[in-house]
């Protein structure tokens, strides 16, 4: 019988490619990426079908693993619907791409969304009555050129009505605020607003701490939406101190090598070097088990790590903008102290000068007993 807690024997036998493959897909349903989960799912079954959920965090903390669960989460939900309905999709996923002129693109942005959508199984088809869309005679649809940005925005509204998904989930949405001025910024907003409105389809924005940018525009907009947090784990608390441990624990065991690299006995290293972000930290492993796997090693040492690892400015501009999007996060005195004098209120009770800081937390020595994390399962169970 198979020991759940360690990668299969039978891999030690198998070719590097194999080998490699088996632990670049192995998912680790840890604590962050469970609770963001939960949350996303409520606000999707939940939410009104015309707001925006805003899901923000760094750079690497495992947002893209999040909405593929999702996104198969809804796929598999939707199932039992599809053989009456063929023309539905459960749920549409994308990318903002990054502008290469300096402005988001509406118009390549519409043109990709009605490709992704345009399914050339699927029985009856759907007739745009746009300038610049059209079919061949497989079906295949073409978008010219010369299609206008409005036309096209009028086209992916009928798409959204047609294929009624449960939502659309946009990753990489931080691009959304590339543009020239302020006003544009909000105006981009505006565009989402009323697809959402229009189509009664929710829109879930992924992306990193920018994000927030574009959700505190207006009052307006922050009342319409919905806010989730996907954190990285935090140095000074012991649970997070304690489940990014165990994590370690569980990626060390699956690493299939002959001989199991000790990873949970260098924490500090490894937190370090992937800034709290399990994102991070998958990806540099599976660099550095292709790297040591290449060349015939029998385990993980300290130079394959140290080979892989990301350059040093770009970790240090990772934390930096870690550090910036955490304190955005906080309310400190002077906010509320500044929304009490904003609603005609008096000032709220100041703190004690006298007062002795608040102690550090403290935790007990680098000692732990190996638990296993979920690994490569569902997260709704």
């Amino acid at each position: 019988m198979a020991n759940s807690d360690h990668f299969p024997a039978h891999l030690l036998s198998q070719s590097p490619a194999e080998r490699l493959a088996y632990f670049t897909q192995k998912l680790v349903a840890h604590p962050r990426l469970t609770q963001a989960y939960e949350e996303l799912w409520h606000a999707i079954g939940h939410a009104n079908t015309t707001s925006l959920v805003f899901v923000f965090g760094p750079t690497g903390v495992g947002k893209t693993t999040l909405r593929r669960r999702i996104e198969q989460r809804l796929t598999e939900d939707a199932l039992p619907t599809l053989a009456d309905d063929p023309a539905r999709l459960p749920v549409i996923a994308l990318e903002a791409l990054a502008p290469e002129t300096g402005n988001f693109s509406w118009k390549d942005f519409y043109t990709r969304a009605l490709l992704t959508c345009d399914e050339p199984l699927v029985e009856r088809k759907i007739d745009y009555g746009v300038r610049g869309l059209h079919r061949d005679q497989t079906g295949q649809l073409f978008i010219r050129r010369d299609a206008s940005t409005a036309g096209l925005r009028q086209a992916w509204e009928q798409c959204l009505r047609y294929r009624q998904p449960a939502a659309v989930l946009i990753d990489e949405a931080q691009h959304l605020q590339k543009v020239s001025n302020g006003r544009r910024l909000l105006d981009q907003m505006d565009v989402l607003k009323s697809l959402a409105s229009l189509t009664q389809t929710v829109h879930v924005l992924i992306g990193t701490y920018e994000l927030l940018n574009l959700l505190r525009l207006s009052a307006q907009l922050s009342r319409r939406s919905i806010e989730i947090h996907f954190p990285r784990y935090q140095p000074g608390t012991v649970q997070d101190i304690k489940a990014f441990t165990n994590i370690l624990w569980t990626f060390q065991q699956h690493l299939p090598l002959a001989e199991v690299p000790d990873l949970v006995g260098r924490y500090d290293y490894f937190y370090e070097r992937s800034a709290g972000c399990v994102g991070l930290l998958k990806d540099w492993l599976n660099r550095a088990l292709a790297a040591a796997l290449n060349d015939g090693q029998q385990t993980l040492t300290h130079a394959y790590l140290e080979r892989q690892v990301l350059p040093f400015p770009q970790l240090k501009r990772i934390a930096s903008e870690i550090k910036m999007g955490e304190e955005t996060m906080v309310e400190t005195p002077h906010q509320q102290a500044e929304l009490r004098a904003l609603l005609g209120m008096t000032p709220g009770p100041q703190p004690s000068q006298t007062e002795p800081p608040p102690a550090r937390s403290q935790h007990p020595p680098f000692q732990r007993k190996p638990v296993r994390d979920p690994i490569g399962v569902d997260t709704h169970g």
